[in-house]
């Protein structure tokens, strides 16, 4: 089986999920986001037009964004993702389909999962990193538990509930990825609240873990 790409070195282990953005908001919700010091974001597939919000993201944000899609569920939903010009797949399942094509596509990936039995396939398909969804069901204590049968060097993401005021417990169990939903945008806020609250997440992350790569 063919990797999916390696997680990026990123600034930190952030991912804003724009859930509901439009095509005519993507661009100003985007650059406040990634000038805050968010550099992922994800554009679920359930809102509006995702595709043309994601173009518009990649022909406008630096090629040092990881941008992309939340939500896949087809490989044909990846097709389009990658002509998009999008590079970040994110799901809530492991789909094998889904992963075969994001491997040839050269695409960084975190499929949801929420047992060990998931965790491997997702591993044996090829993740970029996993994405224990939903993390506020699981908790720091479940998550914990999967990990000490994981690959060590395996990227660890909490995603589904979580919020800036957990990452503490989250990172003492060895999760350095968080997908930031509701708390950071809602569909139809303004990109200058959108903004705030990105400011407020990166601080967070930042007392927690030190400023730098994550």
């Amino acid at each position: 089986m063919t990797r999916t790409a390696e997680f990026p070195d990123l600034q930190r282990g952030l991912v804003a999920i724009l859930r509901g953005l439009r095509p005519d908001e993507a661009l100003a919700v985007g650059r406040v986001v990634f000038e805050a010091g968010i550099e992922a974001i994800e554009v679920p597939l359930n809102s509006p037009d995702p595709f043309d919000s994601i173009a518009a993201l990649v022909r406008d944000l630096p090629k040092s964004a990881l941008l992309g899609a939340g939500t896949v569920l087809t490989g044909q939903d990846v097709d389009r993702l990658n002509e998009a010009g999008g590079r970040l797949l994110v799901s809530p399942n492991i789909d094998d389909d889904v992963m075969r094509r994001a491997a040839h596509h050269g695409m960084v990936t975190m499929p949801g999962v929420f047992t060990p039995t998931e965790a491997f396939r997702a591993i044996e398909l090829g993740a970029s990193a996993l994405k224990f969804f939903p993390a506020s069901v699981l908790g720091p204590k479940g998550i914990a538990g999967i990990k000490a049968v994981l690959p060590r060097d395996m990227r660890l993401g909490a995603v589904g509930g979580v919020s800036d005021k957990d990452f503490a417990d989250y990172a003492k169990v060895g999760v350095s990825v968080f997908g930031l939903g509701s708390s950071l945008y809602s569909a139809g806020m303004s990109a200058a609240e959108v903004g705030r609250r990105a400011q407020a997440a990166v601080a967070a992350y930042d007392t927690v873990f030190g400023k730098g790569k994550a």
